[in-house]
């Protein structure tokens, strides 16, 4: 299915000094924010306390977080658990204040608001706790790499692959920018965001890769430059990409935009990963392996030559 085509390949490569460019310098500012500002991290990865508690009626989410802002305990969360009566609090760790006061207060302060609220659970995630999520968290963004490039590696030749790992690393180093820079919050939520979009990345430099293959053993490309058969092979996936990636962005922004906070980190890594990932497979990747220098030898074997007997 095609929206359009598009009858003259658009000139991609003669764009990718610039390009490049451009990545080179906001992947240095993204490096740059993490070290300098580092990641807000969240409860879940700093330690702290969370708690369960229930209305008789729908809870008014708006109102509890704007009590609990009230009580100035640092960032704390609060969202719906499983249905509208139940909520789930979690707040940060406090010098000086056990958990227990921690939840007493918070649960003073909703009270009265509305005296019919009910404390179900109190718990208290250690720092050991949130270090072993950090650790866990690294691991699997780790094997996920490794995984990507041992496909890639296998299913390409190795300038492909060398070219679609370093753009999907660019990808995920421009989303842990922005959340460094803005002070989001980095939970494990947007932690499976980021993991999602390596898969989703990598699999639009497939695509584009393969189109490159299939253009390099077609008769019609064979005097072709380089260049020329990767501007067509982006081009010809032009519509396919606009079909995909508008679809999945519509879906995301709807998630960002009436999710709320509980899905907020997760829609905002998602949305910043797609916009950057037709970016990176595009205008990175696609340079990177012409700089590497693919050439159609690496892409056809040539035809092994019968051997005369010797009589």
């Amino acid at each position: 299915m095609e929206l359009f085509r598009i009858k003259r390949d658009i000139p991609f490569m003669s764009y990718g000094k610039l390009t490049t460019a451009i990545s080179l310098v906001t992947f240095i500012l993204a490096v740059f924010f993490l070290f300098s500002k580092g990641l807000n991290l969240s409860v879940e990865f700093t330690g702290g306390t969370v708690m369960e508690v229930q209305y008789a009626q729908s809870a008014n989410l708006k109102d509890i977080r704007q009590r609990v802002d009230s009580l100035k305990l640092g960032e704390a969360q609060v969202q719906s658990l499983g249905s509208s009566r139940d909520v789930l609090i979690r707040l940060p760790v406090k010098k000086d204040v056990s958990s227990a006061q921690l939840s007493n207060q918070v649960l003073s302060t909703l009270q009265a608001g509305d005296t019919q609220v009910e404390l179900r659970k109190v718990e208290f995630v250690g720092p050991s706790v949130g270090a072993e999520l950090v650790s866990n968290g690294l691991i699997a963004l780790s094997m996920v790499c490794l995984g990507i490039i041992a496909y890639l590696a296998l299913r390409f030749e190795w300038r492909f692959a060398v070219s679609a790992i370093i753009a999907n690393m660019h990808d995920v180093v421009i989303i842990l920018g922005c959340f460094a820079f803005f002070q989001w919050e980095f939970s494990l939520t947007v932690l499976a965001g980021v993991l999602a979009v390596l898969g989703y990345s990598v699999n639009e430099s497939v695509v584009v890769f393969d189109r490159i293959r299939e253009n390099f053993r077609k008769p019609g490309m064979r005097n072709k430059s380089t260049a020329e058969v990767i501007d067509n092979a982006i081009t010809s996936t032009m519509s396919r990409t606009m079909i995909t990636h508008g679809s999945t962005e519509t879906m995301v922004l709807s998630m960002l935009l009436f999710g709320g906070p509980a899905l907020h980190g997760f829609a905002m890594a998602l949305t910043i990963g797609i916009v950057f990932g037709i970016y990176s497979s595009v205008l990175v990747a696609s340079p990177l392996a012409l700089w590497l220098g693919i050439k159609r030898e690496h892409m056809i074997k040539p035809p092994k030559q019968k051997q005369e007997a010797v009589v």
